[in-house]
């Protein structure tokens, strides 16, 4: 079974990392976004099981996209990610539907299979 991300980011070199990253693990990126907008609308039309999402975007932050995800019937596996430390215990991060946070700078060496759901 194919487990599809879409990847949201408004860095077009973070995207490729992440999409390479992805699919390295055996993850399929499905879409890509460049602002929240454009994610809620990608979230809607693939229905991913996952949702690399960066904190800081041009119009809403990663946090705020989050918690309108989680207000839909259907919401991704969301797994937050920033340049930054998260500063966010892990229950304000699930109040906020996140299951998990991983610094930009450590994304290579996270077991995405596992945030995401997949692994044994």
């Amino acid at each position: 079974m194919s487990v599809n991300i879409v990847v949201v980011d408004d860095d077009s070199g973070f995207r490729r990392i992440a999409r390479t990253l992805l699919a390295a693990r055996g993850l399929r990126v499905v879409a890509e976004s460049q602002d929240g907008a454009s994610a809620l609308a990608a979230v809607r039309e693939h229905r991913p099981n996952g949702l690399l999402l960066d904190l800081h975007l041009p119009d809403y932050d990663g946090m705020a996209v989050a918690r309108m995800l989680s207000q839909e019937e259907w919401a991704p596996r969301i797994v937050l990610t920033s340049t930054e430390q998260s500063f966010w215990s892990p229950e304000e991060l699930r109040q906020c539907g996140i299951r998990f946070f991983v610094a930009k700078d450590r994304l290579f060496d996270a077991d995405l299979k596992m945030m995401f759901g997949t692994a044994p």
